[in-house]
This record gives structure tokens, sequence and C-alpha cells, in this order.
């Protein structure tokens, strides 16, 4: 899952960052609101989550929910803020924010409120998403692949495999190109390797066909690549 995370003290960032990544979130942290906004403008990137401070250099938290709702976004967001008066937090929620975290806060509790939202948000009702024979489990986080006897194997995958797979099969049978696996999938701050996406390409194709699934990523020279997978209609 991919968070925006707009916070402009360096040392809660750093910590919120350091904390989100251990769980295994893909984090863009920004310090104000101008370089949120053009993030979220960004046709490279999706967001599955949001966490704004109020209080930021150029557009405020504040007005960065508004201008999401304006904008007819049902990005979920978490507002951070010193703020911890009633009419405050009223103000939030009316702005946009779908829950409130008043400084100071534990990390426990921030990864708390996340899930709530994750659960609480449309996007996020499926534990599982199955494509063709293959099986995504988000609550346990492993892939499992089914052969045409019904038989079962579990794949062990690492966070960034799994985070592939998923792109993969959010966009079944259609051509998807090395800048949008790289755009979607590393942080858009992240020093651009060349070859990293097809590094990542050969090892979940190994593991892949190591588990009975050979050949159902193919390499489209000069464009990109497709999953090849039969759906039931």
């Amino acid at each position: 899952m991919r968070v925006l995370l707009v916070e402009d003290e360096p040392d809660l960032g750093a910590a919120i960052k350091r904390t989100l990544t251990q769980h295994k979130y893909l984090v863009d942290w920004v310090l104000d609101g101008n370089d949120a906004w053009a993030y979220i403008e960004n046709k490279w990137t999706q967001y599955t989550l949001a966490i704004f401070d109020w209080m930021l250099p150029g557009i405020s938290g504040l007005d960065l929910c508004k201008k999401l709702r304006y904008h007819q976004s049902p990005l979920p967001v978490l507002m951070l803020t010193a703020k911890d008066r009633m009419e405050d937090k009223v103000a939030g929620l009316d702005a946009g924010a779908d829950d409130y975290l008043v400084k100071p806060f534990g990390m426990a509790e921030l990864l708390a409120r996340l899930r709530a939202l994750q659960r609480r948000s449309p996007q996020f009702q499926s534990q599982e998403l199955t494509v063709g024979n293959l099986t995504l489990d988000y609550g346990n986080n492993i892939v499992v692949s089914q052969n045409t006897t019904g038989t079962k194997q579990e794949i062990s995958l690492t966070n960034k495999e799994f985070q592939l797979l998923e792109y993969f099969m959010k966009h079944p049978n259609q051509i998807v190109t090395t800048e949008q696996i790289r755009n979607q999938l590393w942080e858009v701050s992240a020093e651009p390797i060349s070859n990293v996406v097809a590094a990542q390409m050969r090892l979940l194709r190994r593991k892949l066909a190591n588990s009975g699934c050979e050949n159902i990523i193919e390499t489209l020279h000069g464009t990109g690549y497709r999953l090849n997978l039969i759906i039931d209609k």
C-alpha cells in the first residue's frame, strides 16, 4: 500500500516513515502542502492512504483535504495536529479528513488508526484478490496458486515482489510499462536505477515458475510487460 505523508517536522516525519516502512507500506514523504498536491496530481502514482499535518508550509493540511474533496477524491486521510479543541476536530472532519490524531501520539496508535481507515474504505473491503489461478491474501501477505487439479501451493514473496504481482493482478491482460511500474512501486524521490524493474521481474518470475506458474508474465520488448491469465466471466 502506498501512503502520502505530509509532515514538516523532520524528526517526526522520519519516525513515521520508518515505522510505516517497517510495516510494509510504501511511503512518499514531503514537507509542504504544495509538494503534496503535486504528488497527488501525478498521474503515475496512486495512493491508498494519506497522512496530513494540519499546519504546513504552502497549502495547509486542512486546505489539502478541502481540495481533495472538491475534486471528489475518495483518498482516506488521517489528520495530524497539536490542535485538540473540539471545534478544531470538527473543522478537520468537516474539511474532509476521515480521522484525527492529536500530537503527541504513539506509533502503535497511528498504525491502528490506519488499519481502521483501511477497514472502512470500500477499496479495502476484500482481504483477498483473486485473478485466474492466483490469490493474494492481504491479511497474511502471502500468495497462493491453484493448479488444474485444485491443488493449492503457497508462494513465498518479498514485500516488493508481492507489490509487483499485486500491480499486475490489478491490471490483468493489460500492457504495463516499465515506467508505470517504477513510479507505482518505488518512492517518487528514489534515485532511478535503470534495471531495477527488470531485476525484480526476474526474481518474481523465478518464484512463480518454481510454483508451476511458468510464463504467465510476458515481456513485450520496447513496450513493457503483460500478465496473461484466464479470467472467469
